[in-house]
């Protein structure tokens, strides 16, 4: 196995959105005094459940990947890799993510990180040959790694308290932003992914929304109600006391603004060119909001 298939096996690129979420999920709750080694766990922690995910995720897709061009050399279709061996090693990871979390961080974060494994693997990976709503389901296990650091930040249980699961940390303001953050900028995102390769999601034997929508009406409504949605999102942080008006609201709204205005224009002429140019867009706007978030939050 070469460098360069175990990097593929893990969606190295795709991972590294999750370390970058985790990471700011767990700056946004953490004192400003935090413990650098509780972060550097959490990190950990995260990254190797997003590796274990994916191999795992290649691992039950095997023959849809290899009829589709642009997955068909990837190391499990091509025969590169052995699925016993890409097995053991999803299994190691995803493994090593839950004892280390449990063990170095919190029973929190671990059992969101569990969970986060289980729709994404149990739920979403079945439900693409089934119905279009995997994308919601998939959306859903998407916005579970900022709620993995912003519950890794909160470090162990006080000493001497009896063993309980701090449900309050997953409804704290934060925590609700940072989900429906994540959430809804999946969905513009993957639907546009999904209406340009609609022919090669069809070969492959997924169901999804542009499967059938030749003219991209349907692909194209959803995506600007999804970008809207976000604009919407904006003044929650700030309704609930959590980031400074004047530091996070303009540079959201401005934000939020152009991610719908380019989807108003893929609702307008559904075509490739406006198709890709809101994909891109979607590229440019999460680390741009996670900075302004970071920038204009309330910290401890």
């Amino acid at each position: 196995m070469t460098t360069r298939d175990l990097l593929t096996l893990t969606k190295f690129r795709l991972s590294a959105l999750v370390i970058v979420t985790t990471l700011v999920g767990f700056w946004l709750r953490a004192p400003k005094g935090f413990d650098f080694w509780l972060l550097f766990h959490t990190i950990v922690g995260s990254t190797l459940a997003a590796f274990g995910a994916a191999v795992f995720n290649q691992l039950m897709e095997i023959e849809p990947d290899s009829r589709m061009q642009r997955t068909a050399d990837r190391p499990l279709p091509s025969g590169r890799v052995s699925p016993s061996a890409a097995f053991g090693i999803g299994w190691l990871l995803s493994a090593w993510a839950l004892i280390h979390l449990t063990i170095r961080v919190n029973m929190e974060a671990a059992a969101l990180t569990a969970m986060t494994l289980a729709v994404y693997l149990f739920i979403y990976t079945p439900l693409k040959r089934q119905s279009a709503t995997n994308t919601l389901v998939g959306a859903v296990s998407g916005a579970l790694p900022p709620l993995i650091g912003w519950a890794g930040a909160a470090g162990p249980l006080p000493a001497g308290s009896l063993p309980h699961f701090r449900w309050e940390l997953m409804i704290e303001p934060g925590a609700i932003y940072l989900f429906l953050l994540l959430f809804l900028w999946q969905l513009p995102h993957f639907l546009a992914i999904n209406w340009m390769y609609r022919d090669e999601y069809r070969k492959g034997g997924f169901v999804m929304l542009a499967n059938d929508d030749e003219m991209g009406e349907r692909t194209s409504q959803h995506a600007l109600a999804y970008a809207v949605s976000t604009v919407l999102l904006m003044f929650y942080p700030v309704y609930a006391g959590v980031a400074y008006p004047w530091w996070f609201l303009p540079p959201a709204l401005l934000l939020s603004g152009w991610l719908c205005l380019l989807a108003v224009r893929f609702n307008r002429q559904p075509e490739r060119p406006t198709a890709r140019k809101l994909f891109f867009c979607t590229l440019m706007y999460l680390p741009a909001i996670l900075t302004v978030s970071i920038l204009a939050w309330k910290r401890a």
